[in-house]
């Protein structure tokens, strides 16, 4: 079993207490093993930090520009290494670990280009001889609290922005998936960035939670994660003046107009429904459907769900992987039969798939249920898992109605060959990201991104919005003083 340190004031470090990585795909032998920090070292990262702002928050952006774009070039090169344990602690397949791999690499270039650009705006000044601008400068030390099931581009993701911007970083994985996490890090660190300005803190958060999230050097909080927890940690930060951004549940709806190109759509909701097993924030998990095709758009649906291949994600003909732990696959299976408790009729799957090896991981069949009613819990509530509900409503109006029907409001899409009506309902749908005639996933880097109500906190992530968070504006007034009168 491989042993891995993690980076702590430009030092890779371990701890006398180690946590196992298992492959979801199989369980019975522990991958790789990392450190287990203790609550003295998590305030160690933080005083690291704090020494690294100091000299990171100085150095030209064209240095910090630099780094990053050497970082990503890194990921490139060692993107089947990399994959290859995005797969053995997630259990994505193989495709899914290696685009991440990539897409990771496309956010540190990005933020590398941010880096290099304007940083202020010159204002008009009603005073004469005046003249005013504003400035953004970094907020200071960065806690980032990333998940489990996107583990590498979601570090990458916010970790890119607030460095581009001057500020330094305590990171905290999931303590299931640290492996994608630190190689980042050791990709930052490789290509020069200086001691202290990330540092990756491995552990069980029961035990280090009071040193991670009460340090009162942190600036800002970035998390990605379940409702409860982001609740939980705003209403920690509650009094203190510590930003929080938070990216956290979905309900995400696809709606199926009777004039749609039903085998496209059938295609695409597939796709986003069952792509990483359904463990996608931005993952289809509602389907409404026009009352005249919903059979047919069912048949059409069905097929494609019976052309998926579960396995482990290290075959290339698996399309798909398991579940991220024990814990996820229990929970997925418990909403399934509440659902049908509810009412909901199964159309196919609904169990775990425990055929031959499978029978050792993590493994949950394809799952789509018909007869699920607004009032039930399959329908209100976040499931994260390949685990799709079907809904026949009647015509334009009664679909978005049963999209905005939620807490939650990140991502919905519509199928329709009406543009009217895609605009339409653009402007209705109450989510932060609306798709026409494709999948509610797959958002590129330079694209704001970030949903509304339940589902996340006012600070976007992804393209220059998200330097909102990590910078501060600052506005500064200089009176040149009158201009000398010429002498003629």
């Amino acid at each position: 079993m491989r042993t891995q340190e993690t980076l702590s004031g430009g030092e890779w470090v371990t701890s006398g207490d180690w946590i196992d990585v298992l492959d979801p795909a199989d369980l019975r032998t522990p991958v790789a093993r990392v450190p287990a920090l203790p609550a003295e070292d998590v305030t160690r990262a933080f005083d690291h930090a704090e020494r690294g702002f100091a000299v990171w928050k100085r150095t030209s952006p064209f240095e910090r520009a630099r780094i990053l774009t050497d970082a990503a070039r890194l990921i490139r090169e060692r993107a089947r290494e990399i994959s290859a344990d995005v797969t053995a602690e997630n259990g994505k397949t193989l495709a899914e670990a290696t685009g991440e791999t990539l897409k990771a690499a496309d956010f540190l270039e990005y933020y590398a280009g941010c880096a290099r650009q304007g940083y202020g705006t010159l204002l008009h000044d009603v005073r004469p001889h005046h003249r005013t601008h504003t400035q953004r400068e970094p907020i200071g030390v960065i806690l980032v609290i990333s998940p489990w099931n996107d583990p590498l581009i979601t570090p990458a993701r916010k970790l890119a922005p607030l460095l581009a911007a001057g500020n330094a970083a305590v990171f905290k994985p999931a303590t299931e998936t640290p492996l994608a996490g630190l190689h980042l890090a050791r990709a930052l660190h490789d290509a020069g960035l200086p001691a202290g300005v990330l540092n990756v803190v491995t552990g069980r958060t029961a035990s280090i939670e009071e040193a991670l999230l009460d340090d009162p050097r942190i600036a800002g909080l970035t998390f990605t994660g379940s409702n409860a927890v982001g609740n939980r940690i705003r209403r920690r930060l509650a009094d203190r003046n510590v930003r929080f951004q938070g990216e956290l549940g979905g309900k995400n709806a696809s709606v199926v107009l009777a004039d749609a190109d039903l085998p496209a759509a059938a295609r695409a909701v597939a796709a986003a429904a069952f792509g990483q097993a359904g463990q996608r924030c931005t993952a289809t998990s509602r389907v409404i459907v026009d009352r005249p095709v919903y059979e047919e758009f069912t048949r059409l649906l069905l097929g494609e769900v019976a052309a998926l291949k579960g396995g482990p994600g290290t075959d290339p003909a698996t399309t798909l992987g398991p579940l991220s732990s024990p814990k996820q696959r229990d929970g997925v299976l418990a909403a399934v039969t509440r659902a049908v408790e509810q009412g909901a009729t199964v159309l196919t799957g609904g169990r775990a798939d425990t055929e031959g090896e499978r029978a050792h991981g993590c493994h949950v069949l394809p799952t789509v249920l018909a007869d699920v009613t607004p009032e039930s819990a399959l329908w209100r509530e976040e499931v994260f898992g390949p685990v799709l509900a079907l809904r026949a409503v009647d015509g334009f109006d009664a679909a978005v109605e049963a999209v905005n029907d939620s807490a939650f409001g990140l991502a919905a899409a519509v199928f329709t060959r009406d543009l009217a009506r895609a605009h339409r309902f653009a402007d209705a749908a109450e989510c932060g990201q609306v798709a026409v005639n494709t999948t509610t996933t797959g958002w590129d880097v330079h694209l704001p991104f970030g949903g509304f109500r339940d589902s996340g906190t006012a600070y976007k992530e992804q393209g220059e919005e998200v330097l909102r968070f990590s910078t501060r504006v600052k506005t500064v007034a200089i009176n040149l003083g009158a201009p000398e009168r010429a002498h003629g």
